[in-house]
């Protein structure tokens, strides 16, 4: 492992993902995760995959997994560098943008671009899901118990605790049974 940025860099690195967060944190997270583990080397796979499923664990917004990253390479000002950087500029630009964005409500190039950006989140949130899949599965029961939650989450109306729950039971009976 190499050693970790600073807070700085850190608060400006986030800064630049969160004006690339469409989507949302989750959507960034193969980039992050390329930063930081393969490029970087600031952390292994098996510690960003175990941040990201307390991030999902934990009640609150998605975005914990920036902090909880900023936390794990530099305290605590690791992760108020991480969740300012990952909060503040797009809140800003939200509150400007949104201002102008009602001033042309109801035009069709407004509808248009709503239109268009669906798509492109909900691919981002897969992509992330993929390459999180990716670094976590040990085998192919692994890859299987991933795919049925996931199935069964796009298919359901339950809250998607109740799948995250479901597969962390089902890989923990998996571990059990192969150390026996």
């Amino acid at each position: 492992m190499n050693d970790s940025p600073g807070a700085t860099t850190l608060l400006w690195q986030f800064a630049l993902y969160s004006l690339m967060a469409v989507g949302g944190a989750n959507a960034l997270l193969p980039e992050i995760h390329q930063d930081i583990v393969a490029t970087g080397h600031w952390m292994t796979d098996a510690d960003f995959t175990q941040l990201f499923a307390i991030a999902q664990a934990a009640p609150g917004p998605n975005v914990l997994v920036v902090t909880l990253i900023g936390w794990k390479l530099a305290g605590f000002t690791g992760a108020l560098a991480c969740t300012v950087g990952m909060c503040a500029p797009p809140a800003l630009l939200s509150y400007q943008v949104g201002r102008l964005w009602q001033r042309f409500s109801g035009t069709r190039w407004r509808r248009t671009i709503e239109f268009a950006l669906a798509p492109i989140s909900a691919g981002l949130v897969l992509g992330s899901g993929t390459a999180l899949v990716r670094v976590s599965a040990i085998d192919a029961s692994h890859l299987a118990i991933a795919g049925a939650c996931a199935i069964a989450g796009f298919t359901s109306r339950r809250n998607p605790l109740w799948w995250l729950l479901l597969a962390a039971s089902a890989g923990a009976a998996m571990h059990l049974l192969q150390q026996a």
